[in-house]
């Protein structure tokens, strides 16, 4: 042990100093009973110390933190969770056929807590599930979650936000359209992607190149992106005078499967498109494999764009051309959010969307 590091506090003896070298020589791991022991206090006081009860003297308090620091003791959240009631587990809560996007808004949850003592618990679900609030509130009170984030279109429904108010639990919104849901106000934190703004640059971008006959592939309509996007898209193609056409006009629901379907029937017919919007990336991908099967060239023959610069955009070949999305910056700030959400009101974060130009797309 440094004696520099000791000397400079004075509540540390010479025992303390003996008891912690001990401990580190044997290299095994700091337990919670080995700092009681050598601060010479109960287990119950190092976890009021630990969970910053204000029923400790300031004497012991700085005594059992000075210990804490030099064994380098790291406390287990499962621990601090039993010893305040309180769980420091984060609940990500979601229903989501487009698997990447929920990878990457996990990854930048976790870029977060991994480095503020919380884990993070993920939550999957059927939207249409009837008892759907009653399997999230059993969720959140098994779990004792210390926050909840909530993935669209679950992010929408009024009842889940309800819920999270009668628990007083703190949340956080991801969605794509502004809004409250509830009256009073919402109450909590909301991460807002500007889809539109993306989505018009592309559909400028298709018209300017000379696409005048265009087909497109929505999302659910049950998401406020669907909605978005469509908007943003519309905006974009009616800057030049372009509108897509309603011979070509497909339902999909963010899979890949729903895009590769609706390319299929879509590319099948006379006087096919020159261009595809898809509403997300893994749809567009599903174009990609309805045009090498019909063997239409991308985008020599067709060109295709997507929504969400997914890590397999730029794997495809050729790369695809599509809106960025920054999901995973999305997660890390809901995550931080949460963290430091005080339930007193509406906070936002906004998130624009911009258009990322690659080889599936040219001028015809």
């Amino acid at each position: 042990m440094c004696a520099e590091s000791v000397n400079s506090q004075d509540i540390i003896t010479a025992d303390i100093v003996k008891k912690i070298d001990r401990l580190l020589s044997s290299k095994k791991k700091v337990t919670i009973n080995d700092v009681a022991d050598v601060a010479d206090v109960s287990k119950k006081t190092v976890s009021r110390i630990i969970n910053d009860s204000q029923n400790v003297k300031d004497e012991t308090r700085k005594l059992v933190k000075e210990v804490i620091r030099l064994l380098h003791y790291t406390p287990d959240p499962q621990a601090r969770a039993l010893a305040s009631r309180k769980s420091f587990l984060v609940g990500l809560v979601y229903d989501n056929p487009n698997a990447q996007y929920v990878v990457n808004m996990q990854m930048g949850i976790l870029d977060y807590l991994r480095s503020n003592g919380r884990e993070l618990v993920v939550h999957p679900c059927d939207r249409n599930n009837e008892n759907l609030v009653d399997e999230i509130r059993d969720f959140v009170e098994r779990q004792k979650l210390s926050g909840v984030i909530l993935l669209p279109p679950l992010a929408e429904d009024k009842r889940l936000i309800n819920l999270m108010i009668e628990l007083d639990v703190p949340y956080v919104r991801i969605t794509a359209r502004r809004g409250n849901l509830t009256e009073p106000p919402l109450i909590g934190a909301q991460v807002i992607s500007i889809d539109r703004v993306g989505c018009e640059a592309a559909g400028n971008h298709l018209a300017r190149a000379g696409h005048k006959n265009i087909g497109y592939i929505g999302g659910n309509l049950l998401y406020p992106s669907a909605h978005e996007r469509r908007a943003g898209f519309e905006a974009g193609l009616l800057s030049e005078g372009v509108k897509i056409n309603p011979q070509f006009d497909e339902p999909g629901d963010y899979s890949f499967e729903t895009g590769y379907l609706a390319a299929l029937k879509i590319l099948k017919q006379h006087n096919r498109p020159t261009a595809i919007i898809a509403c997300n990336d893994e749809m567009a991908a599903g174009v990609y494999k309805a045009a090498y099967e019909l063997n239409i060239a991308i985008p020599n023959e067709l060109s295709v764009v997507g929504f969400d610069d997914a890590p397999l955009s730029a794997r495809l070949t050729p790369p695809l051309t599509t809106v960025r999305l920054p999901t995973r910056d999305m997660g890390r700030n809901a995550a931080q959010m949460l963290v430091e959400i005080d339930n007193k009101g509406l906070v936002e974060m906004v998130f624009p969307s911009d258009l990322i130009v690659r080889g599936s797309t040219k001028g015809f």
